[in-house]
């Protein structure tokens, strides 16, 4: 099939989708014996994940035990969910989570690996995840202590760009092993959002453009536009794994050099990269998103349980800035898979979207599981319906 066809018959079925998804969520969709019917909007979809969500956050520590990055995409989706619904019943965590994390902790504490202070450590992707973070709490609230954490961040990220190897791109670790794909997707998230949110910068501007022009002709990107998990050491695509986070990075990436610079090849690539998602039978399995992991005879550690989460947070902005129907209709299928099929009756979401549980291998239900399908719950609920929450200084 040619490739034109292919996606012209996906819009047309996901435009269906969304008009059934509707018809569904007004009609109140099946929910599982003994859970709630109450909650049939999408705003109270989401209200209801959060609400889970946040029986696992501990208020000592400050974060999800155990897992340090995916506490800081947790916290990152909870601020989403703030912002895209105007409920801030959550707000005091964010700085909580702030104050009690930002200085240093020895290994096995908060990682595997010593956290030096500012969320920095050896994993240099772990450090973006915080940076992100930190930015969504900027956008949040206006309080300028987050933006110069991310900026904080980012300062330390950038010293491992390395264009001695590869031409450029950033070290996943500290030992500068690999150059990969969501390191890489993250560092032009970033450094593109911080000129975005700093009046009068071309520091950043300046390094987002280099980093996206690299990341672009990488070769990280495969000739279907799939993203792979990273280079050999000759700097050529590994092959590895399309994994839903490294495909997701990317189009947010490219999103945020588009509105820092206006390149419509960014925008039209973000496009092709979600295109080639949608497409993919690896990523979508009867409309449903899919990571690789999620097969009937695997298991997903604890990284992967939180992959589709993040494509789902870029999937939300790449249509919000389009507003491409077809963007807007997977994000509601992706809702309604979770909440008919995928719910337990105290509202648990699982890793499978669809609901399979094989025996053997069971459909995990955990924090990290709860938090990527709540990034689904809250791309689906519609734009406008949140506010900005911004206490100033």
């Amino acid at each position: 099939m040619r490739k034109g066809t292919r996606t012209k018959s996906y819009r047309n079925r996901a435009l269906c989708t969304l008009l059934a998804g509707l018809l569904a969520m007004l009609l109140g969709a099946a929910s599982p014996a003994g859970a709630s019917t109450k909650q049939v909007t999408p705003q109270g979809r989401a209200e209801a994940a959060a609400d889970v969500l946040m029986q696992s956050y501990d208020q000592n520590t400050a974060w999800w035990p155990s897992s340090w990055w995916n506490s800081a995409v947790a916290l990152t989706t909870m601020m989403d969910y703030m912002q895209r619904t105007g409920n801030t019943r959550w707000l005091p965590i964010v700085d909580h989570t702030f104050e009690v994390n930002r200085g240093a902790f020895p290994a096995g504490e908060r990682s595997s690996d010593p956290i030096e202070g500012d969320f920095t450590s050896r994993a240099i992707d772990d450090s973006e995840w915080w940076g992100l973070a930190w930015l969504q709490a900027y956008d949040l609230t206006g309080q300028r202590k987050y933006l110069s954490e991310a900026v904080t961040i980012a300062d330390y990220v950038h010293g491992y760009w390395d264009t001695s190897t590869c031409g450029g791109g950033v070290w996943w670790d500290r030992e500068r092993t690999y150059k990969n794909s969501i390191t890489n997707g993250l560092y032009v998230r970033l450094t593109a959002a911080l000129h975005n949110r700093i009046p009068g910068d071309t520091l950043w501007s300046g390094r987002a453009q280099t980093a996206w022009t690299w990341l672009a002709g990488s070769g990280l990107i495969n000739k279907s536009g799939l993203v792979n998990d990273g280079l050999t050491n000759d700097c050529r695509n590994n092959g590895g794994t399309v994994w839903t986070y490294n495909q997701g990075a990317a189009i947010g990436g490219a999103l945020e050099v588009y509105r820092a610079t206006g390149d419509q090849t960014a925008l039209a690539t973000a496009r092709h990269l979600a295109d080639a998602a949608l497409a993919s039978p690896d990523l979508v399995q009867q409309g449903v998103l899919t990571e690789q992991c999620d097969a009937l005879d695997r298991t997903c550690d604890d990284n992967a349980k939180q992959f589709k989460g993040v494509f789902m947070r870029y999937m939300m902005d790449l249509a919000d800035t389009t507003g491409d129907g077809t963007y807007r209709a997977f994000t509601v299928q992706q809702a309604n898979s979770i909440w008919t099929r995928d719910r337990d009756a105290q509202n648990r979401l699982g890793q499978r979207w669809s609901g399979a549980d094989p025996a053997g291998y069971p459909n995990a239900h955990d924090w990290r599981t709860q938090a990527s399908a709540l990034g689904a719950l809250v791309a689906a609920v519609p734009r406008g319906t949140h506010h900005a929450v911004g206490t100033g200084e």
